[in-house]
């Protein structure tokens, strides 16, 4: 199998998002930009994306509001900044998943990259609402499709990370259609599992594994 690329590699979008303004360079501003998307991450468990807004998330943060909008234009903009940081944690652990357990095999990728999406929704702060995207309620004045890149939809966005982690798994020209029919499946049966069970039934989880690994057991025609 050809190396795998780190996931810092495959994180980056290809048409950045409405995510940041501008990073920080300073590492007082890299802190107070933290503090912003823990704020954030915070205030969605709390209130949900609704009833966010920038003026709650500075004041969480102790960041003037001037400051906020240094890094973000608005709301969108701290959501995909946020939905940005949750894809780039996403593709840490699954890298390190795939790494620990040696080569993968499509059931054993399969299964590290639901598991750790399983993880995260249970452990990480605001997950539950913003993953790569918003899971519930959208604001009126959110582009939601869009948080993670200009030009892909947030699913096929990720689809072309895993395609990079997945390496000669997905090398057939086929599976960069087949990953994101995958991904819009496993989507809704995972927001059906933590419906079902705030943990995440754990028989809807297995299903999606079986779902996703039957569905791309056969390589795909090229389109």
């Amino acid at each position: 199998m050809t190396p795998q690329p780190s996931a810092s590699t495959a994180r980056a979008p290809r048409a950045p998002a409405a995510g940041a303004r501008r990073r920080p360079v300073q590492q007082r501003s890299q802190e107070r930009y933290e503090r912003l998307l823990d704020a954030c991450a915070g205030l969605l468990d709390e209130s949900g994306s609704t009833g966010l807004t920038t003026k709650e998330v500075a004041l969480r943060a102790e960041v003037p509001i001037g400051t906020l909008y240094q890094f973000f234009a608005g709301k969108e903009g701290l959501l995909a900044a946020l939905a940005e940081r949750n894809l780039a944690r996403f593709l840490d652990g699954l890298a390190r998943r795939v790494a620990a357990a040696g080569p993968p095999d499509l059931a054993s990728f399969t299964d590290h990259a639901v598991d750790e999406f399983v993880a995260m929704k249970r452990d990480v702060p605001g997950f539950g609402h913003l993953d790569f995207g918003l899971v519930d309620t959208v604001p009126a004045e959110v582009d939601d499709l869009h948080l993670l890149d200009a030009e892909l939809d947030n699913n096929a966005a990720v689809a072309v990370r895993l395609r990079t982690i997945g390496g000669e798994l997905f090398a057939a020209p086929g599976y960069a259609l087949a990953l994101r029919v995958a991904m819009e499946c496993a989507d809704a049966v995972l927001k059906l599992a933590f419906r079902a069970d705030p943990a995440g039934d754990p028989a809807l989880i297995a299903e999606c594994k079986r779902l996703v690994c039957s569905y791309l057991a056969e390589t795909p025609p090229a389109c």
